[in-house]
């Protein structure tokens, strides 16, 4: 039978039935992100809660950060094929919650929760795509998962306009039930079970506990913090505090663990913390899209939810055809770093194009500079996670691809309240008084995209201190001893 040279020894239809089974599974998630985006302020509108628009984004990133770590490391001890299965049963289970919401409240609550299935989905089959490609072959493989985005870009923002419109919004979340069913039965049959030999079951409870109650003050901070006339600013430095306090406990807690869920040797390579700082920056840049790109259509331009979602299809797809012919690049030239610095070029244009958009702009125009933007912003899923998997050894490669989805989703959960205050403080400024609700609500959109854009010069400037390794064709999972698979057939 005729092998891929991987240190597993798969067959070719083995090789097809793993990728196909990870990107159902991925597309789980990815799905839900992309219908969620088109059908936000319908739902917002049908619960009564628009001054928590942000809420049920900033909920689902949040437990969906902590989520990509913990479950990083615990696929370590107990194996990629448990984790990722259980993350899609929770996924679907939780998201027929959300669709059964009957309040703001619960809907937030739900996709907490959502979330962290979530986070499983986003980061395993990136791990394992890592675990059993050689650093040659990887940007080849992480492109071709990546195309998932493609997938629920196209499917997910017709599903949600359409589904909105047509039977009502709970659908949208209904929707993941019949995916993650057919994730789950491709995956039982085709999954190897990939687990680390030497690897202690040893859980850091100290660390997850410190590590989830930092996140949560930042989390509650950014988002009181969005309306000062509200929230008291005792209660929002309290909260900033608090998460200052168990960050350094978490720090203490990791230098001592035996099987830290963050490793802080990590950060002593250059290149893991550049692209750390990069991942953060650059999902920050691309959820400013994903987030007020479909707010402006429905609110500024008049849209339907429908054409909304098939304004936003252009961004993403290319989002993906960036992501699939930088991993192409990288496999032929083993070179990433002008990759690098060319994602926040083609960013930063497409964020200062989207910053000009005013009450009298073309949906045309919104849309041709919201593919702008998504063509440098998919750079960023292959480039990152190839350079920080190259620069590390198979016993480290799940908890390295982890961090890589975890910065991402930080930039992402810190972007997002701040993005809404800057909406919120907008609106409340005195200047908006002689302007109409849709020119002060177009004004403040339009400050989201000018903030952004410090972010966009700031990655281009440190895109410059990527070190570039050259890629071997061998894996470096050589170096794990052959046991570490149980075939579980």
């Amino acid at each position: 039978m005729n092998h891929y040279k991987t240190h597993y020894n798969l067959s070719k239809n083995k090789i097809i039935m793993i990728m196909a089974g990870l990107m159902v599974g991925l597309l789980v998630a990815a799905l839900d992100n992309s219908i969620i985006s088109t059908a936000m302020p319908r739902v917002i509108s049908n619960l009564q809660g628009m001054e928590y628009y942000v809420w049920p984004f900033t909920s689902y990133m949040l437990t969906s950060t902590i989520a990509i770590i913990l479950f990083g490391k615990l696929s370590d001890i107990y194996g990629r094929k448990l984790i990722i299965i259980f993350g899609i049963i929770l996924f679907v289970i939780t998201s027929m919650l959300c669709g059964f919401s009957t309040n703001i409240f619960e809907l937030i609550l739900f996709r907490g929760l959502q979330g962290i299935g979530g986070g499983i989905l986003l980061s395993l089959p990136f791990i394992l795509v890592g675990e059993i490609f050689s650093p040659k072959e990887r940007g080849k493989y992480m492109g071709i998962l990546a195309s998932v985005f493609g997938i629920s870009s196209v499917l997910g923002p017709i599903l949600g306009g359409v589904i909105t419109d047509a039977v009502g919004w709970r659908w949208i979340f209904f929707v993941n039930v019949p995916v993650g069913i057919a994730a789950v039965s491709i995956l039982m049959y085709s999954l190897p079970n990939f687990k680390l030999d030497g690897v202690k079951k040893v859980i850091d409870y100290s660390g997850i506990i410190t590590f989830t109650l930092a996140l949560s003050g930042l989390f509650l901070a950014l988002t009181l913090a969005r309306d000062l006339n509200v929230y008291p600013m005792q209660e929002i430095v309290g909260f900033l505090i608090f998460s200052v306090v168990m960050f350094v406990l978490f720090v203490w807690a990791e230098k001592r663990a035996v099987e830290p869920i963050l490793p802080l040797n990590l950060f002593s390579n250059s290149i893991f913390t550049v692209s750390s700082v990069e991942n953060f920056l650059a999902s920050a840049l691309i959820f400013a899209g994903i987030i007020y790109v479909p707010l402006f259509a429905q609110n500024i331009l008049g849209m339907s939810a429908t054409n909304a979602g098939f304004l936003m299809i252009p961004m993403l797809i290319s989002l993906t055809i960036a992501s699939n012919i930088a991993g192409q690049i990288i496999s032929r030239t083993g070179k990433y770093k002008k990759l690098a610095i060319a994602e926040f070029v083609i960013t930063g244009i497409g964020i200062i194009l989207l910053s000009t958009l005013n009450v009298n702009s073309s949906p045309y125009a919104l849309l041709a500079y919201s593919t702008i933007l998504g063509l440098g912003s998919g750079m960023m899923y292959t480039v990152f996670t190839i350079s920080v998997q190259n620069s590390f050894s198979l016993r480290e490669i799940g908890i390295v691809t982890a961090s890589m989805q975890f910065f991402r989703n930080v930039g992402s959960t810190v972007a997002i309240p701040v993005f809404g205050y800057i909406v919120n403080a907008t609106l409340a400024s005195p200047s908006m008084v002689n302007l109409s609700q849709k020119e002060a609500l177009a004004l403040s959109i339009q400050n989201v995209f000018l903030a952004s854009i410090a972010l966009a010069f700031a990655g281009l400037a440190i895109a410059f201190f990527l070190k570039e390794a050259s890629l071997n064709h061998e894996s470096s999972a050589q170096e794990i001893p052959g046991n570490a698979v149980d075939e579980a057939k």
